[in-house]
């Protein structure tokens, strides 16, 4: 069974930073390029952040996160992350990961004073 499970979230102040993890299994990891989405209280729409390829040598980012966010997967555990820097008030959203047409959960991330 394809399953993604996301971790890491919390409330954090602006300026600062959290690692979100997400834990795939049931199906080739390696092998799937991935993604992070967020979707921001009030919006109907899940909203793209980046993008890893399968062996992590490339990756692409939103406009809106450029410079803060990096995304990164480590293939021998199975695992993607993402590390967000000088986090804002805008970055308040629930993140989810996403392996082809695969969505995790999603964890909250709050960023307020």
């Amino acid at each position: 069974q394809v399953q993604l499970v996301e971790s890491g979230g919390g409330l954090v102040q602006p300026g600062g930073s959290l690692r979100l993890s997400c834990l795939a299994t049931g199906f080739p990891f390696r092998a799937a390029p991935m993604d992070w989405y967020r979707q921001a209280p009030g919006n109907e729409q899940r909203e793209f952040v980046a993008r890893i390829s399968n062996t992590g040598q490339t990756t692409k980012y939103a406009d809106s996160v450029k410079g803060r966010f990096t995304i990164s997967r480590d293939n021998a555990r199975d695992t993607l992350y993402l590390e967000m820097n000088n986090l804002e008030i805008e970055d308040t959203a629930v993140y989810y990961c996403r392996a082809g047409s695969t969505w995790g959960e999603g964890t909250l991330v709050n960023v307020s004073s």
